[in-house]
Formats: C-alpha cells, sequence, structure tokens
C-alpha cells in the first residue's frame, strides 16, 4: 500500500510540475506577473518535493544548484557574460 502510495504521489509531482511549466508560460505570453511568480513557486514546490520523494534531500538540490552555478560561470556561460545572472543567483544562494 505505501509503495503505491508513493508511485502515485511522484506521478501527481510528475504532473504537477508540467502543469506549472505550462501555466509559467501563459504567465508569460499574458505579461501576468503574480501567474508567472505562483507558477515558478509552485515549480521549486513541486522539483524539491519529488526530490525527496526519490530520496534526494534538499541540502542536496542546494549543493548541485551551487556546482551548477559555479561551473557555468567559470565557463563563460552566455547568460552570466550578458547580464550577470548566474553570479547574482549564486550570492543571493550563498546568504540564505
Amino acid at each position: 500500500m505505501h509503495i503505491a502510495k508513493n508511485l502515485k504521489v511522484m506521478e501527481w509531482l510528475k504532473a504537477e510540475i508540467i502543469e506549472r511549466v505550462g501555466g509559467l508560460f501563459k504567465g508569460l505570453f499574458h505579461g501576468n506577473e503574480s501567474y508567472i511568480i505562483d507558477s515558478m513557486a509552485g515549480l521549486l514546490i513541486a522539483v524539491y518535493v519529488l526530490a525527496r520523494r526519490i530520496g534526494i534531500p534538499f541540502h542536496q538540490i542546494d549543493s548541485a544548484v551551487m556546482e551548477k552555478l559555479h561551473n557555468h560561470q567559470k565557463e563563460g556561460h552566455e547568460i552570466e557574460e550578458w547580464y550577470g545572472d548566474l553570479s547574482i543567483l549564486e550570492q543571493y544562494m550563498k546568504k540564505r
């Protein structure tokens, strides 16, 4: 029973991620900031909870994000070169 419930929750979370991405695109299309923020927040929550459901602790996701940000900066990712967004995000995450 527990395994079936966990599988059902994981399927629901995957569907939630897809739904939130769709909501994000709709919000961007319509220029609706509150809808965009709501979709992004829901997307982040679903990703973190799905990670936990498959046995990945939240702190491992955070560490992987920090490592990826660092690597992208070191490799000269275009977003970093053009706007500096990756280093700004890394600084923000370090302060949390």
